[in-house]
């Protein structure tokens, strides 16, 4: 019986190791399509943020200073976005799906240049997001395994579920949060109120960058050590998939959010069994998330405004 619990231990550490990335990347997108912005550019966000945290850790040794640099290089995509759809009109589906082009291909372009390589040059300990309670279990007991495994992570594990708290309050007990909600439903009704719907659509797509560049910052900083161009590869896309699930809503998102990194931590800890192709076990969060998609696409309602150009009044 311990070692079934030891061993259902293991899989809760792989889900609060993946979990993080997926997270910040569907805070952000909640924030963009609540305003009315459809923004499925998350994946190429994150991608610049993967790379910009992971290259700034390693040539200055701080972690922190990377993990906000990425969040940085993650908005800097997503007011290009925001410029496009929000302030030129263009279709947002088509610049998302640009985003998630040009993102890639501008950070391999960089990383090129400095390492002579697609991959950039691993990260020391160090250099990564610290470990919190390392050290603090004793781990020659069965329970004190136990709950190394499901407490000793990193601390944007624990950061993560905090930013899900404050995004709530921000949603729902502001006035910016009131304000950011009526944007994405009644958007006419806003501007004969005065609210400056085309200023708070392009601040909310940033901060949909700025949170999805912080998720991909996770993956290069903390579930591995260094950037490659298959680092991201279609976590944007699952994140997207968590806040359909959750309704739009940053609980909800963080349920799916929970859901896919148990689906990727059950593939990482079932994947040294020989006898089960490593090919079918890859395919684990894919699979579910267009089972999600196929149960519960039809019954989360978008926000009336939700990828409809606005147009302001003269």
């Amino acid at each position: 019986m311990s070692g079934f619990f030891t061993e259902l231990s293991v899989i809760v550490y792989a889900t609060l190791l993946y979990t993080p990335p997926l997270l910040f990347a569907a805070l952000g997108s909640c924030f963009s399509e609540v305003s009315g912005v459809v923004n499925i550019g998350i994946e190429g966000m994150m991608t610049a943020g993967a790379f910009t945290g992971c290259v700034t850790a390693y040539f200055t040794g701080n972690p922190w200073l990377g993990f906000i640099c990425g969040g940085i290089a993650g908005m800097v995509f997503g007011f290009l976005h925001a410029i496009a759809t929000v302030k030129l009109g263009a279709d947002q589906t088509i610049s998302g799906t640009a985003i998630n082009m040009l993102a890639p291909g501008v950070v391999v372009m960089i990383c090129k240049a400095l390492f002579d390589s697609t991959d950039t040059v691993p990260l020391k300990p160090e250099s990564k997001i610290p470990i919190l309670f390392n050290g603090a279990f004793d781990t020659t007991t069965t329970v004190g395994k136990i709950l190394k495994n499901i407490f000793t992570n990193y601390a944007t594990t624990y950061l993560v579920f905090i930013a899900v708290i404050v995004v709530w309050i921000i949603f729902n007990k502001t006035k910016f949060g009131l304000r950011l909600r009526a944007c994405g439903e009644h958007p006419q009704a806003c501007e004969t109120l005065g609210i400056n719907v085309i200023g708070m659509r392009i601040l909310c797509v940033c901060i949909s960058g700025l949170l999805a560049g912080l998720g991909g910052a996770c993956v290069t900083m903390a579930a591995s050590n260094q950037f490659r161009p298959v680092s991201i590869v279609g976590q944007g896309f699952i994140a997207i998939a968590a806040v359909i699930f959750g309704k739009f809503k940053p609980q909800g998102a963080m349920l799916g959010c929970l859901l896919f990194g148990f689906c990727t931590g059950l593939k990482v800890v079932i994947g040294s069994d020989a006898a089960i192709s490593p090919h079918l076990i890859s395919m684990i969060p894919y699979i579910v998330t267009v089972i999600v998609l196929i149960l519960f696409v039809g019954k989360s309602r978008v926000p009336a405004a939700n990828g409809k150009p606005y147009i302001k009044a003269k």
